[in-house]
């Protein structure tokens, strides 16, 4: 059975952590996003993922051939030469995904849920029919295109961002076909979403299945944040038995490499990365501190996204949703309020002004 997996947009709206790798390769709980995916198609009986990939292809390439052997899961690659939208990879991955009679997964690469993949095989062979999405719940409709289905799950129609209430299930961005579909997929920039699908519907060959538990799109910083939050509460992590010299308060994730200062408070909702030292009597809160970085003595860090190899100085104070690139580094007693700080800074001045790109 195969999977692909759609990697090959840019990630604008994650930068600047997508400016030093792809988005795919971002790590979520400390393990690159794609990996996420990989590991719960493995888990279904997945034996090789289609990675559709445009932006920066070798160095998810290069990245890979880890996780290929990890997971024993063969990993083949479809190059986009030209954005082919969100239908026209299958048709580019069509040898391959055609290879047998089985069906097949597709992905988006920043969806995070709970995957319950062998639910929705069970649930695409029950019906027969060409192809399953998986939707979710939803508070507010009117921001998405909402899926409207009959009782017996087959899709009726897509209503895109809907001003009357017609239904609170969107698309989760996770998707189940025969190889048939790729007979509707022309290799041309096609959007699944608003071509393929109204067609399937049309022909009633396709259907919806509830997606229950947590799930985000992560492809923004406060998405990404919120999206943490979720998981880490699905993985029901505890505190540890052992007393420590710092506390830990809610679900927290600490990489074994990870040294943590005495006098520190930590949580909730807090992922630390391997390698990272965070000074005594700093205090962290729903954020996020990627792999080796330095946090100095008595800082507060709160809803913040820390990216690789930067550093942090003493008595610095993070917060609303401040994001920072790869390898900068904040001098002592500074104020960072809601800024998104490029690769390779230094941050000698308060930023007080959401949004602040430097």
């Amino acid at each position: 059975m195969k999977g692909l997996i759609l990697v090959g947009g840019y990630g604008t709206r994650l930068r600047p952590l997508t400016l030093t790798v792809p988005k795919p390769l971002v790590p979520f709980a400390n393990k690159p996003m794609v990996v996420h995916q990989i590991e719960a198609l493995r888990k279904v009986g997945v034996t090789e993922v289609v990675l559709a990939v445009a932006y920066q292809p070798r160095v998810m390439m290069e990245q890979m051939k880890q996780y290929e052997e990890k997971y024993d899961i063969k990993i083949s690659y479809s190059h986009e030469k030209e954005p082919l939208g969100t239908a026209g990879p299958l048709a580019l991955a069509r040898q391959t995904l055609s290879e047998d009679d089985e069906p097949f997964f597709v992905l988006n690469s920043d969806v995070i849920c709970e995957f319950p993949l062998q639910d929705m095989l069970d649930y695409h062979r029950s019906h027969g029919k060409e192809g399953t999405i998986l939707v979710t719940k939803v508070e507010d409709p009117s921001k998405y295109g909402v899926v409207v289905t009959k009782e017996n799950g087959e899709i009726q129609r897509f209503v895109e961002k809907p001003q009357q209430f017609v239904g609170n299930r969107i698309n989760a961005g996770i998707y189940l076909f025969n190889r048939s579909i790729l007979e509707r997929i022309e290799l041309r920039p096609t959007s699944i979403e608003r071509e393929i699908f109204p067609m399937m519907a049309a022909d009633e060959e396709l259907f919806a299945m509830d997606l229950k538990g947590m799930w985000m799109d992560v492809g923004q910083p406060r998405d990404y944040l919120s999206g943490m939050c979720q998981y880490l509460t699905t993985q029901n992590i505890k505190e540890p038995a052992e007393p420590t010299k710092f506390t830990i308060h809610g679900n927290v994730l600490i990489d074994p490499t990870a040294t943590i200062g005495e006098g520190c408070v930590i949580g909730p909702n807090v992922v630390v990365g391997a390698q990272c030292t965070i000074g005594a009597g700093t205090r962290l809160q729903e954020s996020c501190i990627m792999e080796s970085t330095r946090v100095g003595n008595s800082t507060w860090i709160n809803k913040s996204i820390i990216s690789w190899d930067c550093s942090i100085g003493n008595w610095v104070r993070m917060d609303n949703y401040s994001v920072l690139g790869e390898d900068v580094h904040v001098k002592d007693e500074h104020y960072i309020n809601g800024g998104t700080i490029l690769p390779h800074k230094t941050i000698a001045k308060n930023v007080e002004l959401p949004e602040v790109l430097l």
